[in-house]
C-alpha cells in the first residue's frame, strides 16, 4: 500500500519568527495575505490568534501596544521559500520611517536640534499674514459702509 507524500504545513505565527526584522511583521502579514488572495500559494484561516512581535506606538504619547492577528496554516514548498526570502530581503532593506519632527521644547532649542531662527521667521510671517488679512477685512468693510447700494425702485403690479 502506497502512502501519499506528506506535505509539510507551517503556521504563519511560526514563519513570522523567522523574519530578519520583527518590526516589519505587520507588513509581512499584509504581503502574505495578498499572496494567498492572488493564488501564489494556498493557506487556510485558523480560529486561534497570535500576537505580532512588532511594538506599535500611539500618536502623541510614548505608550506602546501590540496587535493580534488570525493565524493561518499554509503548505511549505520551495516556491514559498523563494517567495519568503524575497519578501524578507525587501522588508529588511525598506527604509525605516523617522519619528518626524522633534518636539518643540526649550531643551531641543538649547541643544540645537531645532533651528530657532527659522522658527522665529516662520512665526513672524504668520503674524504678518494674519495682520494683513485683518487689515484687508477691515478696509473692505469700511468701503462697503461708505457707499450704500442704491435701492431698487418698486414698481406697482398691474
Amino acid at each position: 500500500m502506497e502512502y501519499p507524500c506528506l506535505v509539510p504545513y507551517s503556521k504563519l505565527s511560526e514563519q513570522i519568527r523567522q523574519l530578519s526584522t520583527p518590526q516589519q511583521s505587520d507588513a509581512f502579514v499584509k504581503r502574505f495575505r495578498d499572496a494567498v488572495r492572488e493564488g501564489e500559494f494556498d493557506a487556510i484561516d485558523l480560529p486561534e490568534r497570535f500576537t505580532l512581535p512588532k511594538k506599535f506606538k500611539r500618536r502623541g504619547s510614548d505608550e506602546t501596544y501590540e496587535k493580534d492577528m488570525k493565524d493561518m496554516v499554509f503548505e511549505t514548498s520551495s516556491k514559498f521559500d523563494k517567495w519568503f526570502e524575497g519578501v524578507d530581503k525587501e522588508l529588511a532593506s525598506a527604509p525605516i520611517r523617522s519619528r518626524g519632527k522633534p518636539k518643540l521644547t526649550v531643551e531641543n532649542l538649547e541643544e540645537g536640534v531645532i533651528d530657532f531662527k527659522a522658527l522665529a521667521e516662520e512665526t513672524r510671517r504668520k503674524l504678518q499674514n494674519s495682520y494683513a488679512k485683518g487689515q484687508n477685512l477691515g478696509n473692505a468693510r469700511k468701503s462697503k459702509a461708505a457707499a450704500p447700494k442704491p435701492r431698487a425702485k418698486r414698481t406697482a403690479k398691474k
